[in-house]
């Protein structure tokens, strides 16, 4: 071995692939094309809260069984993002990415033909079993074209698709319930699937930042030395870290409000504040730009300060954790806000400090472990995130039902999973630090190959 001490542990990778693997020009169209497919994602989740009204006109729902709806969504959603790393070792991407969606596509398609509430139930089960591994799958595409330092703001990028599925999407499918019907805003996402299908398949090939990438090596490193940040750690030691938990703390809360807004932002704006349907359709999309602003100010930041030298644990860990205080205190005050416009004020502002925590934690997380890890690592991350939207539709649809009006329901729900989010932005405050645990893990894998090869 060379006389050098082994890598300094920061916040970038140890192992930087030669540059010249793949075109920058290459690693951004692919992360759009990937970009994309969540935007189809996001919209499959997103038209339940745009159709809830006529659904519910149609078939006689109750708001707590649209509620029901919804989070029975995120269960199946929740247990099939655990088998995002089984998925990535039984297929490559390419076909994974494929099989989630066509699935999401035919998944659609029963409410169209037999439109009663156990259709409507079980076909939105599927979907989201369909949907729960396609998150870290898809994070996993990105950050192989991405160096550790730089996956900021290409984290960023993923989350937006849901910014653009509600400020881009929502108002035509709100067109096209208008024009003709909820089910042509079915039949319309399953065809946009099937069509990303066909450009996906000739397109995709993995970056050099992937698992399959072979390490850099100096003429001077010993295998060992220069094969460390890619040697497989204890799961058990991954999911026990600070920054593993502090993350699943803070972005569980955020993500219920994110189902909350999904799910019931429409019937807020349309029953709660007295707008019509296609104003409540078109305003669906406002918390939804303010966060796409607050995501690509922070997490650009965020890489540039990290490239030249700040600290993870600031940019990855105290900065978002900061964003998601900022929410749950303003959606605790909803309630206080009578005043319609100042009402959707205040949820969009909350909303945008809120947004902004997923690319940040995600890239934390990618920090810590090893790339041949990372798409299980998301995958259980991810799922238990979903577990939010577990609660958040159908909660917030007992909280409106019980409520004198519809108005004074939905800002008390929101208030609920406002106090969640503060409790939640503490923990993180307190945990997240990639570098330590980074530093930890590492020295984990190091000792357990240490003691292999003197067995």
């Amino acid at each position: 071995m060379a006389s050098g001490s082994a890598p300094a542990v920061t916040g970038t990778a140890t192992t930087t692939p030669d540059p010249g693997a793949g075109s920058r020009t290459t690693a951004w169209g692919l992360t759009g094309l990937l970009v994309l497919l969540y935007v189809v994602n996001w919209a499959d989740k997103a038209v339940l809260g745009i159709v809830a009204q006529p659904l519910a006109d149609e078939l006689g729902l109750s708001a707590s069984q649209i509620g029901l709806v919804g989070s029975a969504f995120f269960v199946t959603f929740t247990i099939g993002g655990f088998f995002a790393g089984l998925l990535d070792r039984w297929m490559p991407l390419k076909w994974s990415l494929v099989l989630l969606a066509l699935g999401w596509a035919v998944a659609m398609l029963p409410a169209v033909v037999a439109a009663t509430f156990a259709v409507l139930l079980v076909s939105r089960m599927v979907l989201g079993f369909a949907e729960g591994p396609s998150g870290a799958m898809i994070h996993t595409g990105v950050y192989s074209w991405h160096p550790p330092e730089k996956r900021g703001v290409p984290s960023a990028c993923i989350t937006a698709a849901a910014s653009i599925a509600k400020i881009a999407i929502a108002p035509v499918l709100t067109l096209i319930v208008a024009t003709w019907g909820w089910r042509a805003a079915f039949v319309t996402l399953a065809a946009v699937g099937v069509v990303w299908c066909l450009v996906w398949l000739p397109t995709w090939r993995e970056g050099p930042y992937g698992k399959r990438a072979a390490p850099a090596r100096s003429t001077t490193e010993s295998t060992t030395q220069a094969d460390q940040p890619t040697a497989s750690v204890p799961w058990g030691r991954i999911l026990r870290t600070p920054t593993f938990l502090g993350g699943v703390a803070a972005i569980l809360p955020m993500y219920a409000v994110v189902t909350v807004v999904l799910t019931w932002l429409p019937s807020y704006f349309e029953e709660g504040l007295g707008y019509s349907r296609v104003q409540a359709g078109v305003m669906f999309g406002f918390p939804s730009i303010a966060s796409l602003l607050m995501l690509f100010v922070l997490t650009g930041i965020s890489d540039r300060l990290i490239s030249r030298g700040s600290t993870s644990r600031m940019l990855r860990g105290v900065l978002p954790a900061t964003g998601l205080l900022a929410c749950g205190l303003s959606l605790t005050a909803l309630p206080w806000f009578d005043v319609p416009w100042m009402a959707v004020v205040v949820v969009s502002v909350g909303y945008s400090f809120g947004a902004s925590i997923f690319p940040l934690f995600n890239s934390a997380i990618s920090e810590v472990v090893p790339a041949r890890q990372l798409a299980g690592t998301l995958g259980v991350f991810l799922a238990l995130m979903a577990t939010g939207g577990l609660v958040g539709p159908y909660l917030t649809g007992l909280v409106v039902d019980a409520a004198a009006t519809p108005a004074e329901g939905y800002a008390s729900a929101f208030q609920i999973f406002g106090v969640m989010s503060v409790v939640g932005a503490v923990i993180a405050l307190l945990t997240v630090n990639p570098e330590r645990d980074k530093a930890r893990l590492l020295g984990a894998s190091a000792t357990s190959r240490h003691a292999g090869v003197q067995e």
